[in-house]
């Protein structure tokens, strides 16, 4: 608590049957408490493990500035409550995981679509006739094929000059197509650091005006309509607010290392210990960090080549003379 930030990242994990309720400096990148459960978290565990975390931060005088969760019904009502001045983001990654699933699954529909328009071709060789059909058929099987090859083009956040031309080929006569990555373009508008909050909602509002004339799509792109996007739009406003919730995540990643190699890591108590022994970690990183450098400075080859051969008017040490 010494360098606490006031930015915190806070996110749960599961591990069969038990679940991992952490707090985690969202600047410092370090886990300031966690709780073991053994059993799906509700309301009134996240409650009481905030109320004491709460308590411990009151103790000290420090003050909460700013809260990153995922999308997760957990957490809103209970910050609300603890902390009601205290912005609540929503983590910037997940939104956009979740729409770009959407995109991506409505171009699985709209080439569904586009197949199903292929007519039937019969066996054999084609008759002369039917080799124009069959070069037809040829074509419109391939362009399926590279529409699922190169989907990632309509969500990817940034392309190249080659990358843009070749989905301007994908999206030729298929206007449905270029307007999928149109709003892609928009959303990815939305979260520019370069911009205000108020600036994004009123983008925002434009956006859904402009999906709301598709019915079909603003079926798929329903995440576009839901109250918690403009959650996720408060780290404009703020520079030092983070707008993912890596820093927990992280931790987690790390918890999931240590399952793979230590086996034993299956029970509460040890669950317990393994955080315990990951913070004790955490805390002493700067002075390790400061030693193993000191060391790499001491073992460069530079340095033990001047130990050996040092320049003209320079005293030999002990080990270099013996």
């Amino acid at each position: 608590m010494a360098h606490f930030s006031g930015y915190l990242a806070i996110d749960e994990v599961y591990d069969g049957p038990f679940c991992i309720l952490s707090v985690v400096d969202n600047r410092r990148f370090k886990r300031l408490a966690c709780r073991v459960l053994e059993h799906s978290p509700t309301h009134e565990d996240v409650r009481a493990f905030l109320s004491d975390f709460k308590g411990q931060l009151d103790k000290r005088g420090r003050q909460v500035c700013g809260i990153t969760t995922d999308g997760s019904p957990l957490y809103p009502k209970v910050l609300q409550e603890l902390w009601p001045e205290a912005p609540h983001q929503l983590c910037v990654f997940h939104l956009l995981k979740e729409i770009t699933t959407a995109i991506l699954r409505t171009l699985a529909k709209l080439r569904k679509e586009i197949k199903a328009t292929i007519p039937k071709q019969g066996r054999g060789r084609p008759r002369k006739q039917d080799k124009a059909q069959a070069r037809r058929i040829k074509r419109l099987n391939k362009y399926v094929a590279d529409l699922f090859e190169h989907r990632h083009l309509f969500v990817r956040h940034h392309l190249g000059k080659s990358q843009k031309k070749l989905l301007k080929k994908l999206s030729r006569g298929q206007p449905q197509l270029s307007t999928l990555r149109q709003i892609m373009d928009e959303v990815y508008r939305l979260f520019d650091r370069r911009c205000r909050t108020k600036t994004a909602l009123s983008r925002l509002d434009e956006l859904r005006k402009h999906v709301w004339r598709f019915k079909k799509l603003r079926r798929t792109l329903a995440k576009l309509f839901s109250p918690g996007l403009e959650k996720g739009l408060l780290f404009l406003d703020d520079k030092l607010l983070g707008s993912t919730s890596n820093a927990v995540e992280r931790s987690n990643r790390r918890f999931r290392k240590a399952q793979q190699s230590i086996y034993s890591v299956r029970t509460k108590r040890h669950l317990e210990q393994r955080l315990a022994l990951d913070m004790h970690r955490e805390q002493r990183a700067g002075k390790r960090n400061a030693t193993t450098k000191c060391l790499h400075r001491a073992r460069s080859p530079a340095r033990m080549l001047k130990k050996l051969h040092p320049p003209r008017g320079e005293p030999q040490s002990r080990h270099s003379r013996c």
